[in-house]
């Protein structure tokens, strides 16, 4: 899957990843290969990235929308303080 964070400010993240998982306004949640077409609201928190070669990665939010479509999970955020 193909991942872009970005801030109004710049490109925080973009890559091949095989699992994101998000802090969601009714919880967190996961998305993985194949996921079902998504828009939803993010809260604030942390977004964990686990990239193809199993590499982990965090990036704090301060809230912001993810949207998923055809295997792309476009982040809008803003980074948390």
């Amino acid at each position: 899957m193909k991942l872009e964070v970005i801030s109004p400010k710049k490109i925080l993240y973009t890559g091949e990843v095989d699992l994101v998982q998000l802090p969601g306004k009714m919880g967190s949640f996961e998305i993985l290969q194949n996921h079902a077409p998504l828009v939803a609201i993010l809260e604030k928190g942390r977004l964990k990235i686990i990239d193809t070669d199993r590499n982990t990665h965090f990036i704090p939010l301060s809230g912001g929308m993810v949207k998923v479509r055809r295997n792309t999970i476009t982040v809008l955020t803003e980074v948390a303080e």
